[in-house]
């Protein structure tokens, strides 16, 4: 199974600045390592020493409370991946949208998998804040959603 890779200069715009090219860099190689490579070891070793407040109620506080669900996650479905469709950077924020898929053979099917809209806060370089939205869009990953959802793993608030 080959792993998706993130084109990123695919995704730059023209108008960005350089800081704001630094900061959607930033993001998209904590993405690549995170959802497509599923490198989580390297992530806490390069990621693991910030703060990292989340706002995924789904999701404990911290770096290490994303590895633990995404580690999860992927033992379940080890093909997961994302497709970074547009990339938007508004100061310190910088936003992924995304079609995540759970299988291989759905990549690219716009029906299966899920739509999301990640939104991290970058400042200095590095990644301290997540928002998140998702939208199932196929029947499986409704139930999905239904069925793992309600615990709540932060006491950050969606906001």
């Amino acid at each position: 199974m080959q792993t998706p890779n993130i084109d990123i200069k695919k995704l730059t715009k023209p108008h960005w600045s350089e800081a704001q090219s630094a900061k959607a860099t930033a993001v998209i190689e904590f993405v690549q390592l995170l959802m497509n490579d599923h490198n989580f070891d390297l992530i806490i070793a390069r990621y693991g020493q910030n703060t990292y407040k989340q706002h995924n109620r789904s999701m404990a506080d911290g770096i290490s409370g994303v590895v633990t669900t995404l580690r999860d996650f992927t033992k379940l479905a080890p093909e997961f991946s994302y497709d970074v469709k547009h990339v938007f950077v508004d100061g310190d924020h910088v936003i992924v949208h995304s079609h995540a898929t759970l299988k291989a053979k759905h990549r690219g099917d716009e029906s299966k998998g899920m739509n999301i809209i990640d939104t991290w806060k970058v400042v200095d370089g590095k990644l301290v804040e997540h928002w998140d939205s998702i939208q199932a869009l196929d029947l499986s990953m409704r139930l999905y959603n239904l069925f793992s959802g309600g615990k709540v793993k932060n006491s950050n608030g969606v906001f």
